[in-house]
């Protein structure tokens, strides 16, 4: 009798001592592998008991919680199945683990009916439609998951088609054993892989399959270039590797085609079948990293470059991608003219490249055969005022690059000196009678075309009265007859490519005809 109340008390003591089983919740953001909208229709009607609608969303929190959530990341929206089918919370509802857990904790059910096909119209119509206020995202993968006890599941397998037609995925995981034949109709292939039977209290044992699943729907297995130059490109790629431990290895080669690749240093180089079979370049990056820089590239060749996350804790899949670079652009590559003026012009050129050039070697003579000038530009100027030149002359001018390799460049431009159009010098009017005025100017210019004479009324009485005409280069006067009182009188040199700066004089009719000048 004692030594059976002894091993009784030992065990009771056992029991007391044995720490309570805990869930041990992966860390937020584990699987930061995926990009993509998420829906979870979950039956709730009189069908499903309290317990069973417990213990769906217990399985709802277990399957979500490793996943990063977010803008970038995963959207998870629920639609309860009822009478009156409710969408519980939108994809743009949360954006942290603890939020949507959360909420899947408060979760009641709906009780009524299964409107299963009224769910799915909201779903199809709001919530998975790409672009639509709190729907899903253009060009993201979207999942419909399915979570129902089997029981009167209604006509969905119209609607269910329609939703895949539009490139929804759809699975299912159903509590009961009825109804296989309509449910593995709805499903997106393989069925295998997307239609799952499981008695209500074992869902735990599919819940990394059903994960593994989406997963291979929504992973941003995704691998970009850009900033590609002539000798070198960024890769860019999701950090799928973010809270593991590992590494990703890039390598690059040209593509072969007929001929032997080359490669240089980097992190390492071989021959990988990857790669064509060429020589490559190997690059380690840490767990941490998105991008790579690939420097050492040849102009206008393309390449292919793979990424390999490697990790202890999850396998991921190799990423290639082909990308050409830009043809060697050598400066100068672009010539321009600007502040143009009688005597002087200034000349710039592109592209800026102070790590290869030396210097700039400027050179310019007037056409035709006009004496050469020079000078010398240091390597990070991309411009100089030519001065000292002669008016209305065209110029060849010559920008040579001469770079550290040895090369030199040279693009030529003609450029034109503004004409110098003096102005008039001198205007007066005379006035000749009561309606008359003796026009006479002085210019000093060699290159006149002529001149143009305007004069106008100027009093209320007079609007309208307006006219003009134009003078050969050898006249310094004329004669105006039938003017109106206070006619205004302007007279402008012309050139070969401007009109010059003229004057204006106000005729006034006095009785005495004073001469007179007014300039204006």
């Amino acid at each position: 009798m004692e030594s059976h109340m002894c091993l009784t008390w030992m065990l009771l003591c056992l029991l007391l001592l044995r720490p309570a089983a805990t869930q041990n919740p992966a860390p937020e953001g584990v699987l930061n592998c995926c990009e993509g909208d998420v829906l979870f229709l979950l039956d709730s009607s009189g069908s499903v008991s309290s317990y069973e609608h417990s213990r769906m969303l217990t399985f709802l929190s277990e399957l979500l919680l490793p996943f990063s959530l977010g803008e970038d990341q995963v959207r998870v929206g629920l639609l309860q199945v009822g009478t009156q089918p409710r969408l519980e919370f939108g994809f743009d509802t949360h954006k942290t683990q603890s939020s949507l857990q959360g909420d899947l904790r408060n979760t009641k059910p709906l009780r009524g009916d299964t409107n299963t096909v009224e769910a799915l119209k909201i779903a199809k119509e709001r919530v998975l439609r790409p672009g639509a206020s709190g729907g899903a995202r253009p060009g993201l993968p979207r999942v419909l998951v399915w979570l129902t006890d089997g029981v009167k599941p209604g006509d969905v397998i119209g609607p269910m088609a329609e939703l895949r037609e539009e490139g929804v995925a759809v699975l299912v995981v159903s509590t009961g054993h009825g109804n296989y034949l309509v449910l593995r109709q709805v499903v997106s292939p393989p069925v295998e892989d997307h239609l799952y039977f499981v008695d209500i209290d074992d869902m735990s044992i599919i819940t990394d399959d059903l994960r593994d699943a989406i997963i291979e729907i929504i992973r941003a297995e995704r691998i970009n270039v850009r900033d590609v130059s002539s000798n070198s490109a960024t890769l860019q790629w999701r950090p799928v590797l973010s809270g593991l431990t590992g590494y990703y290895e890039v390598r690059f080669a040209p593509v072969l085609t007929g001929g032997a690749g080359g490669g240089g240093g980097g992190g390492g180089t071989g021959t990988s079948p990857s790669t064509g079979g060429s020589q490559y370049q190997r690059l380690i990056q840490s767990a941490d990293s998105s991008t790579a820089r690939l420097t050492g590239l040849k102009p206008d060749t393309t390449y292919t470059a793979t990424l390999t996350p490697e990790s202890n804790e999850q396998s991921f899949n190799t990423l290639s991608v082909t990308f050409t670079t830009k043809p060697e652009m050598m400066s100068p590559a672009v010539v321009s003219v600007s502040e143009s003026g009688e005597t002087s012009v200034r000349v710039s050129w592109g592209p800026l490249q102070p790590e290869t050039v030396t210097s700039y070697y400027v050179e310019y003579s007037a056409l035709p055969r006009g004496k050469l000038h020079a000078t010398t530009v240091g390597r990070t100027q991309n411009s100089t005022l030519l001065r000292d030149l002669q008016p209305d002359t065209t110029y060849l001018v010559t920008i040579t690059a001469r770079h550290a390799s040895g090369k030199e460049k040279a693009m030529s431009v003609k450029v034109c000196t503004q004409e110098v159009t003096p102005a008039l010098a001198d205007l007066q009017l005379t006035t000749v009678g009561s309606d008359s005025v003796q026009v006479d100017w002085k210019v000093s210019a060699a290159s006149l075309r002529g001149y143009w004479l305007t004069w106008e009324g100027q009093q209320s009485s007079d609007s309208g009265h307006r006219s003009s005409f134009y003078l050969p280069p050898d006249s310094l006067s004329t004669r105006l007859t039938n003017l109106p009182p206070a006619a205004r009188v302007c007279v402008s040199p012309i050139y070969r490519t401007a009109r010059g700066e003229g004057l204006c004089c106000t005729a006034q009719f006095h009785s005495d005809a004073l001469a007179y000048g007014y300039q204006s």
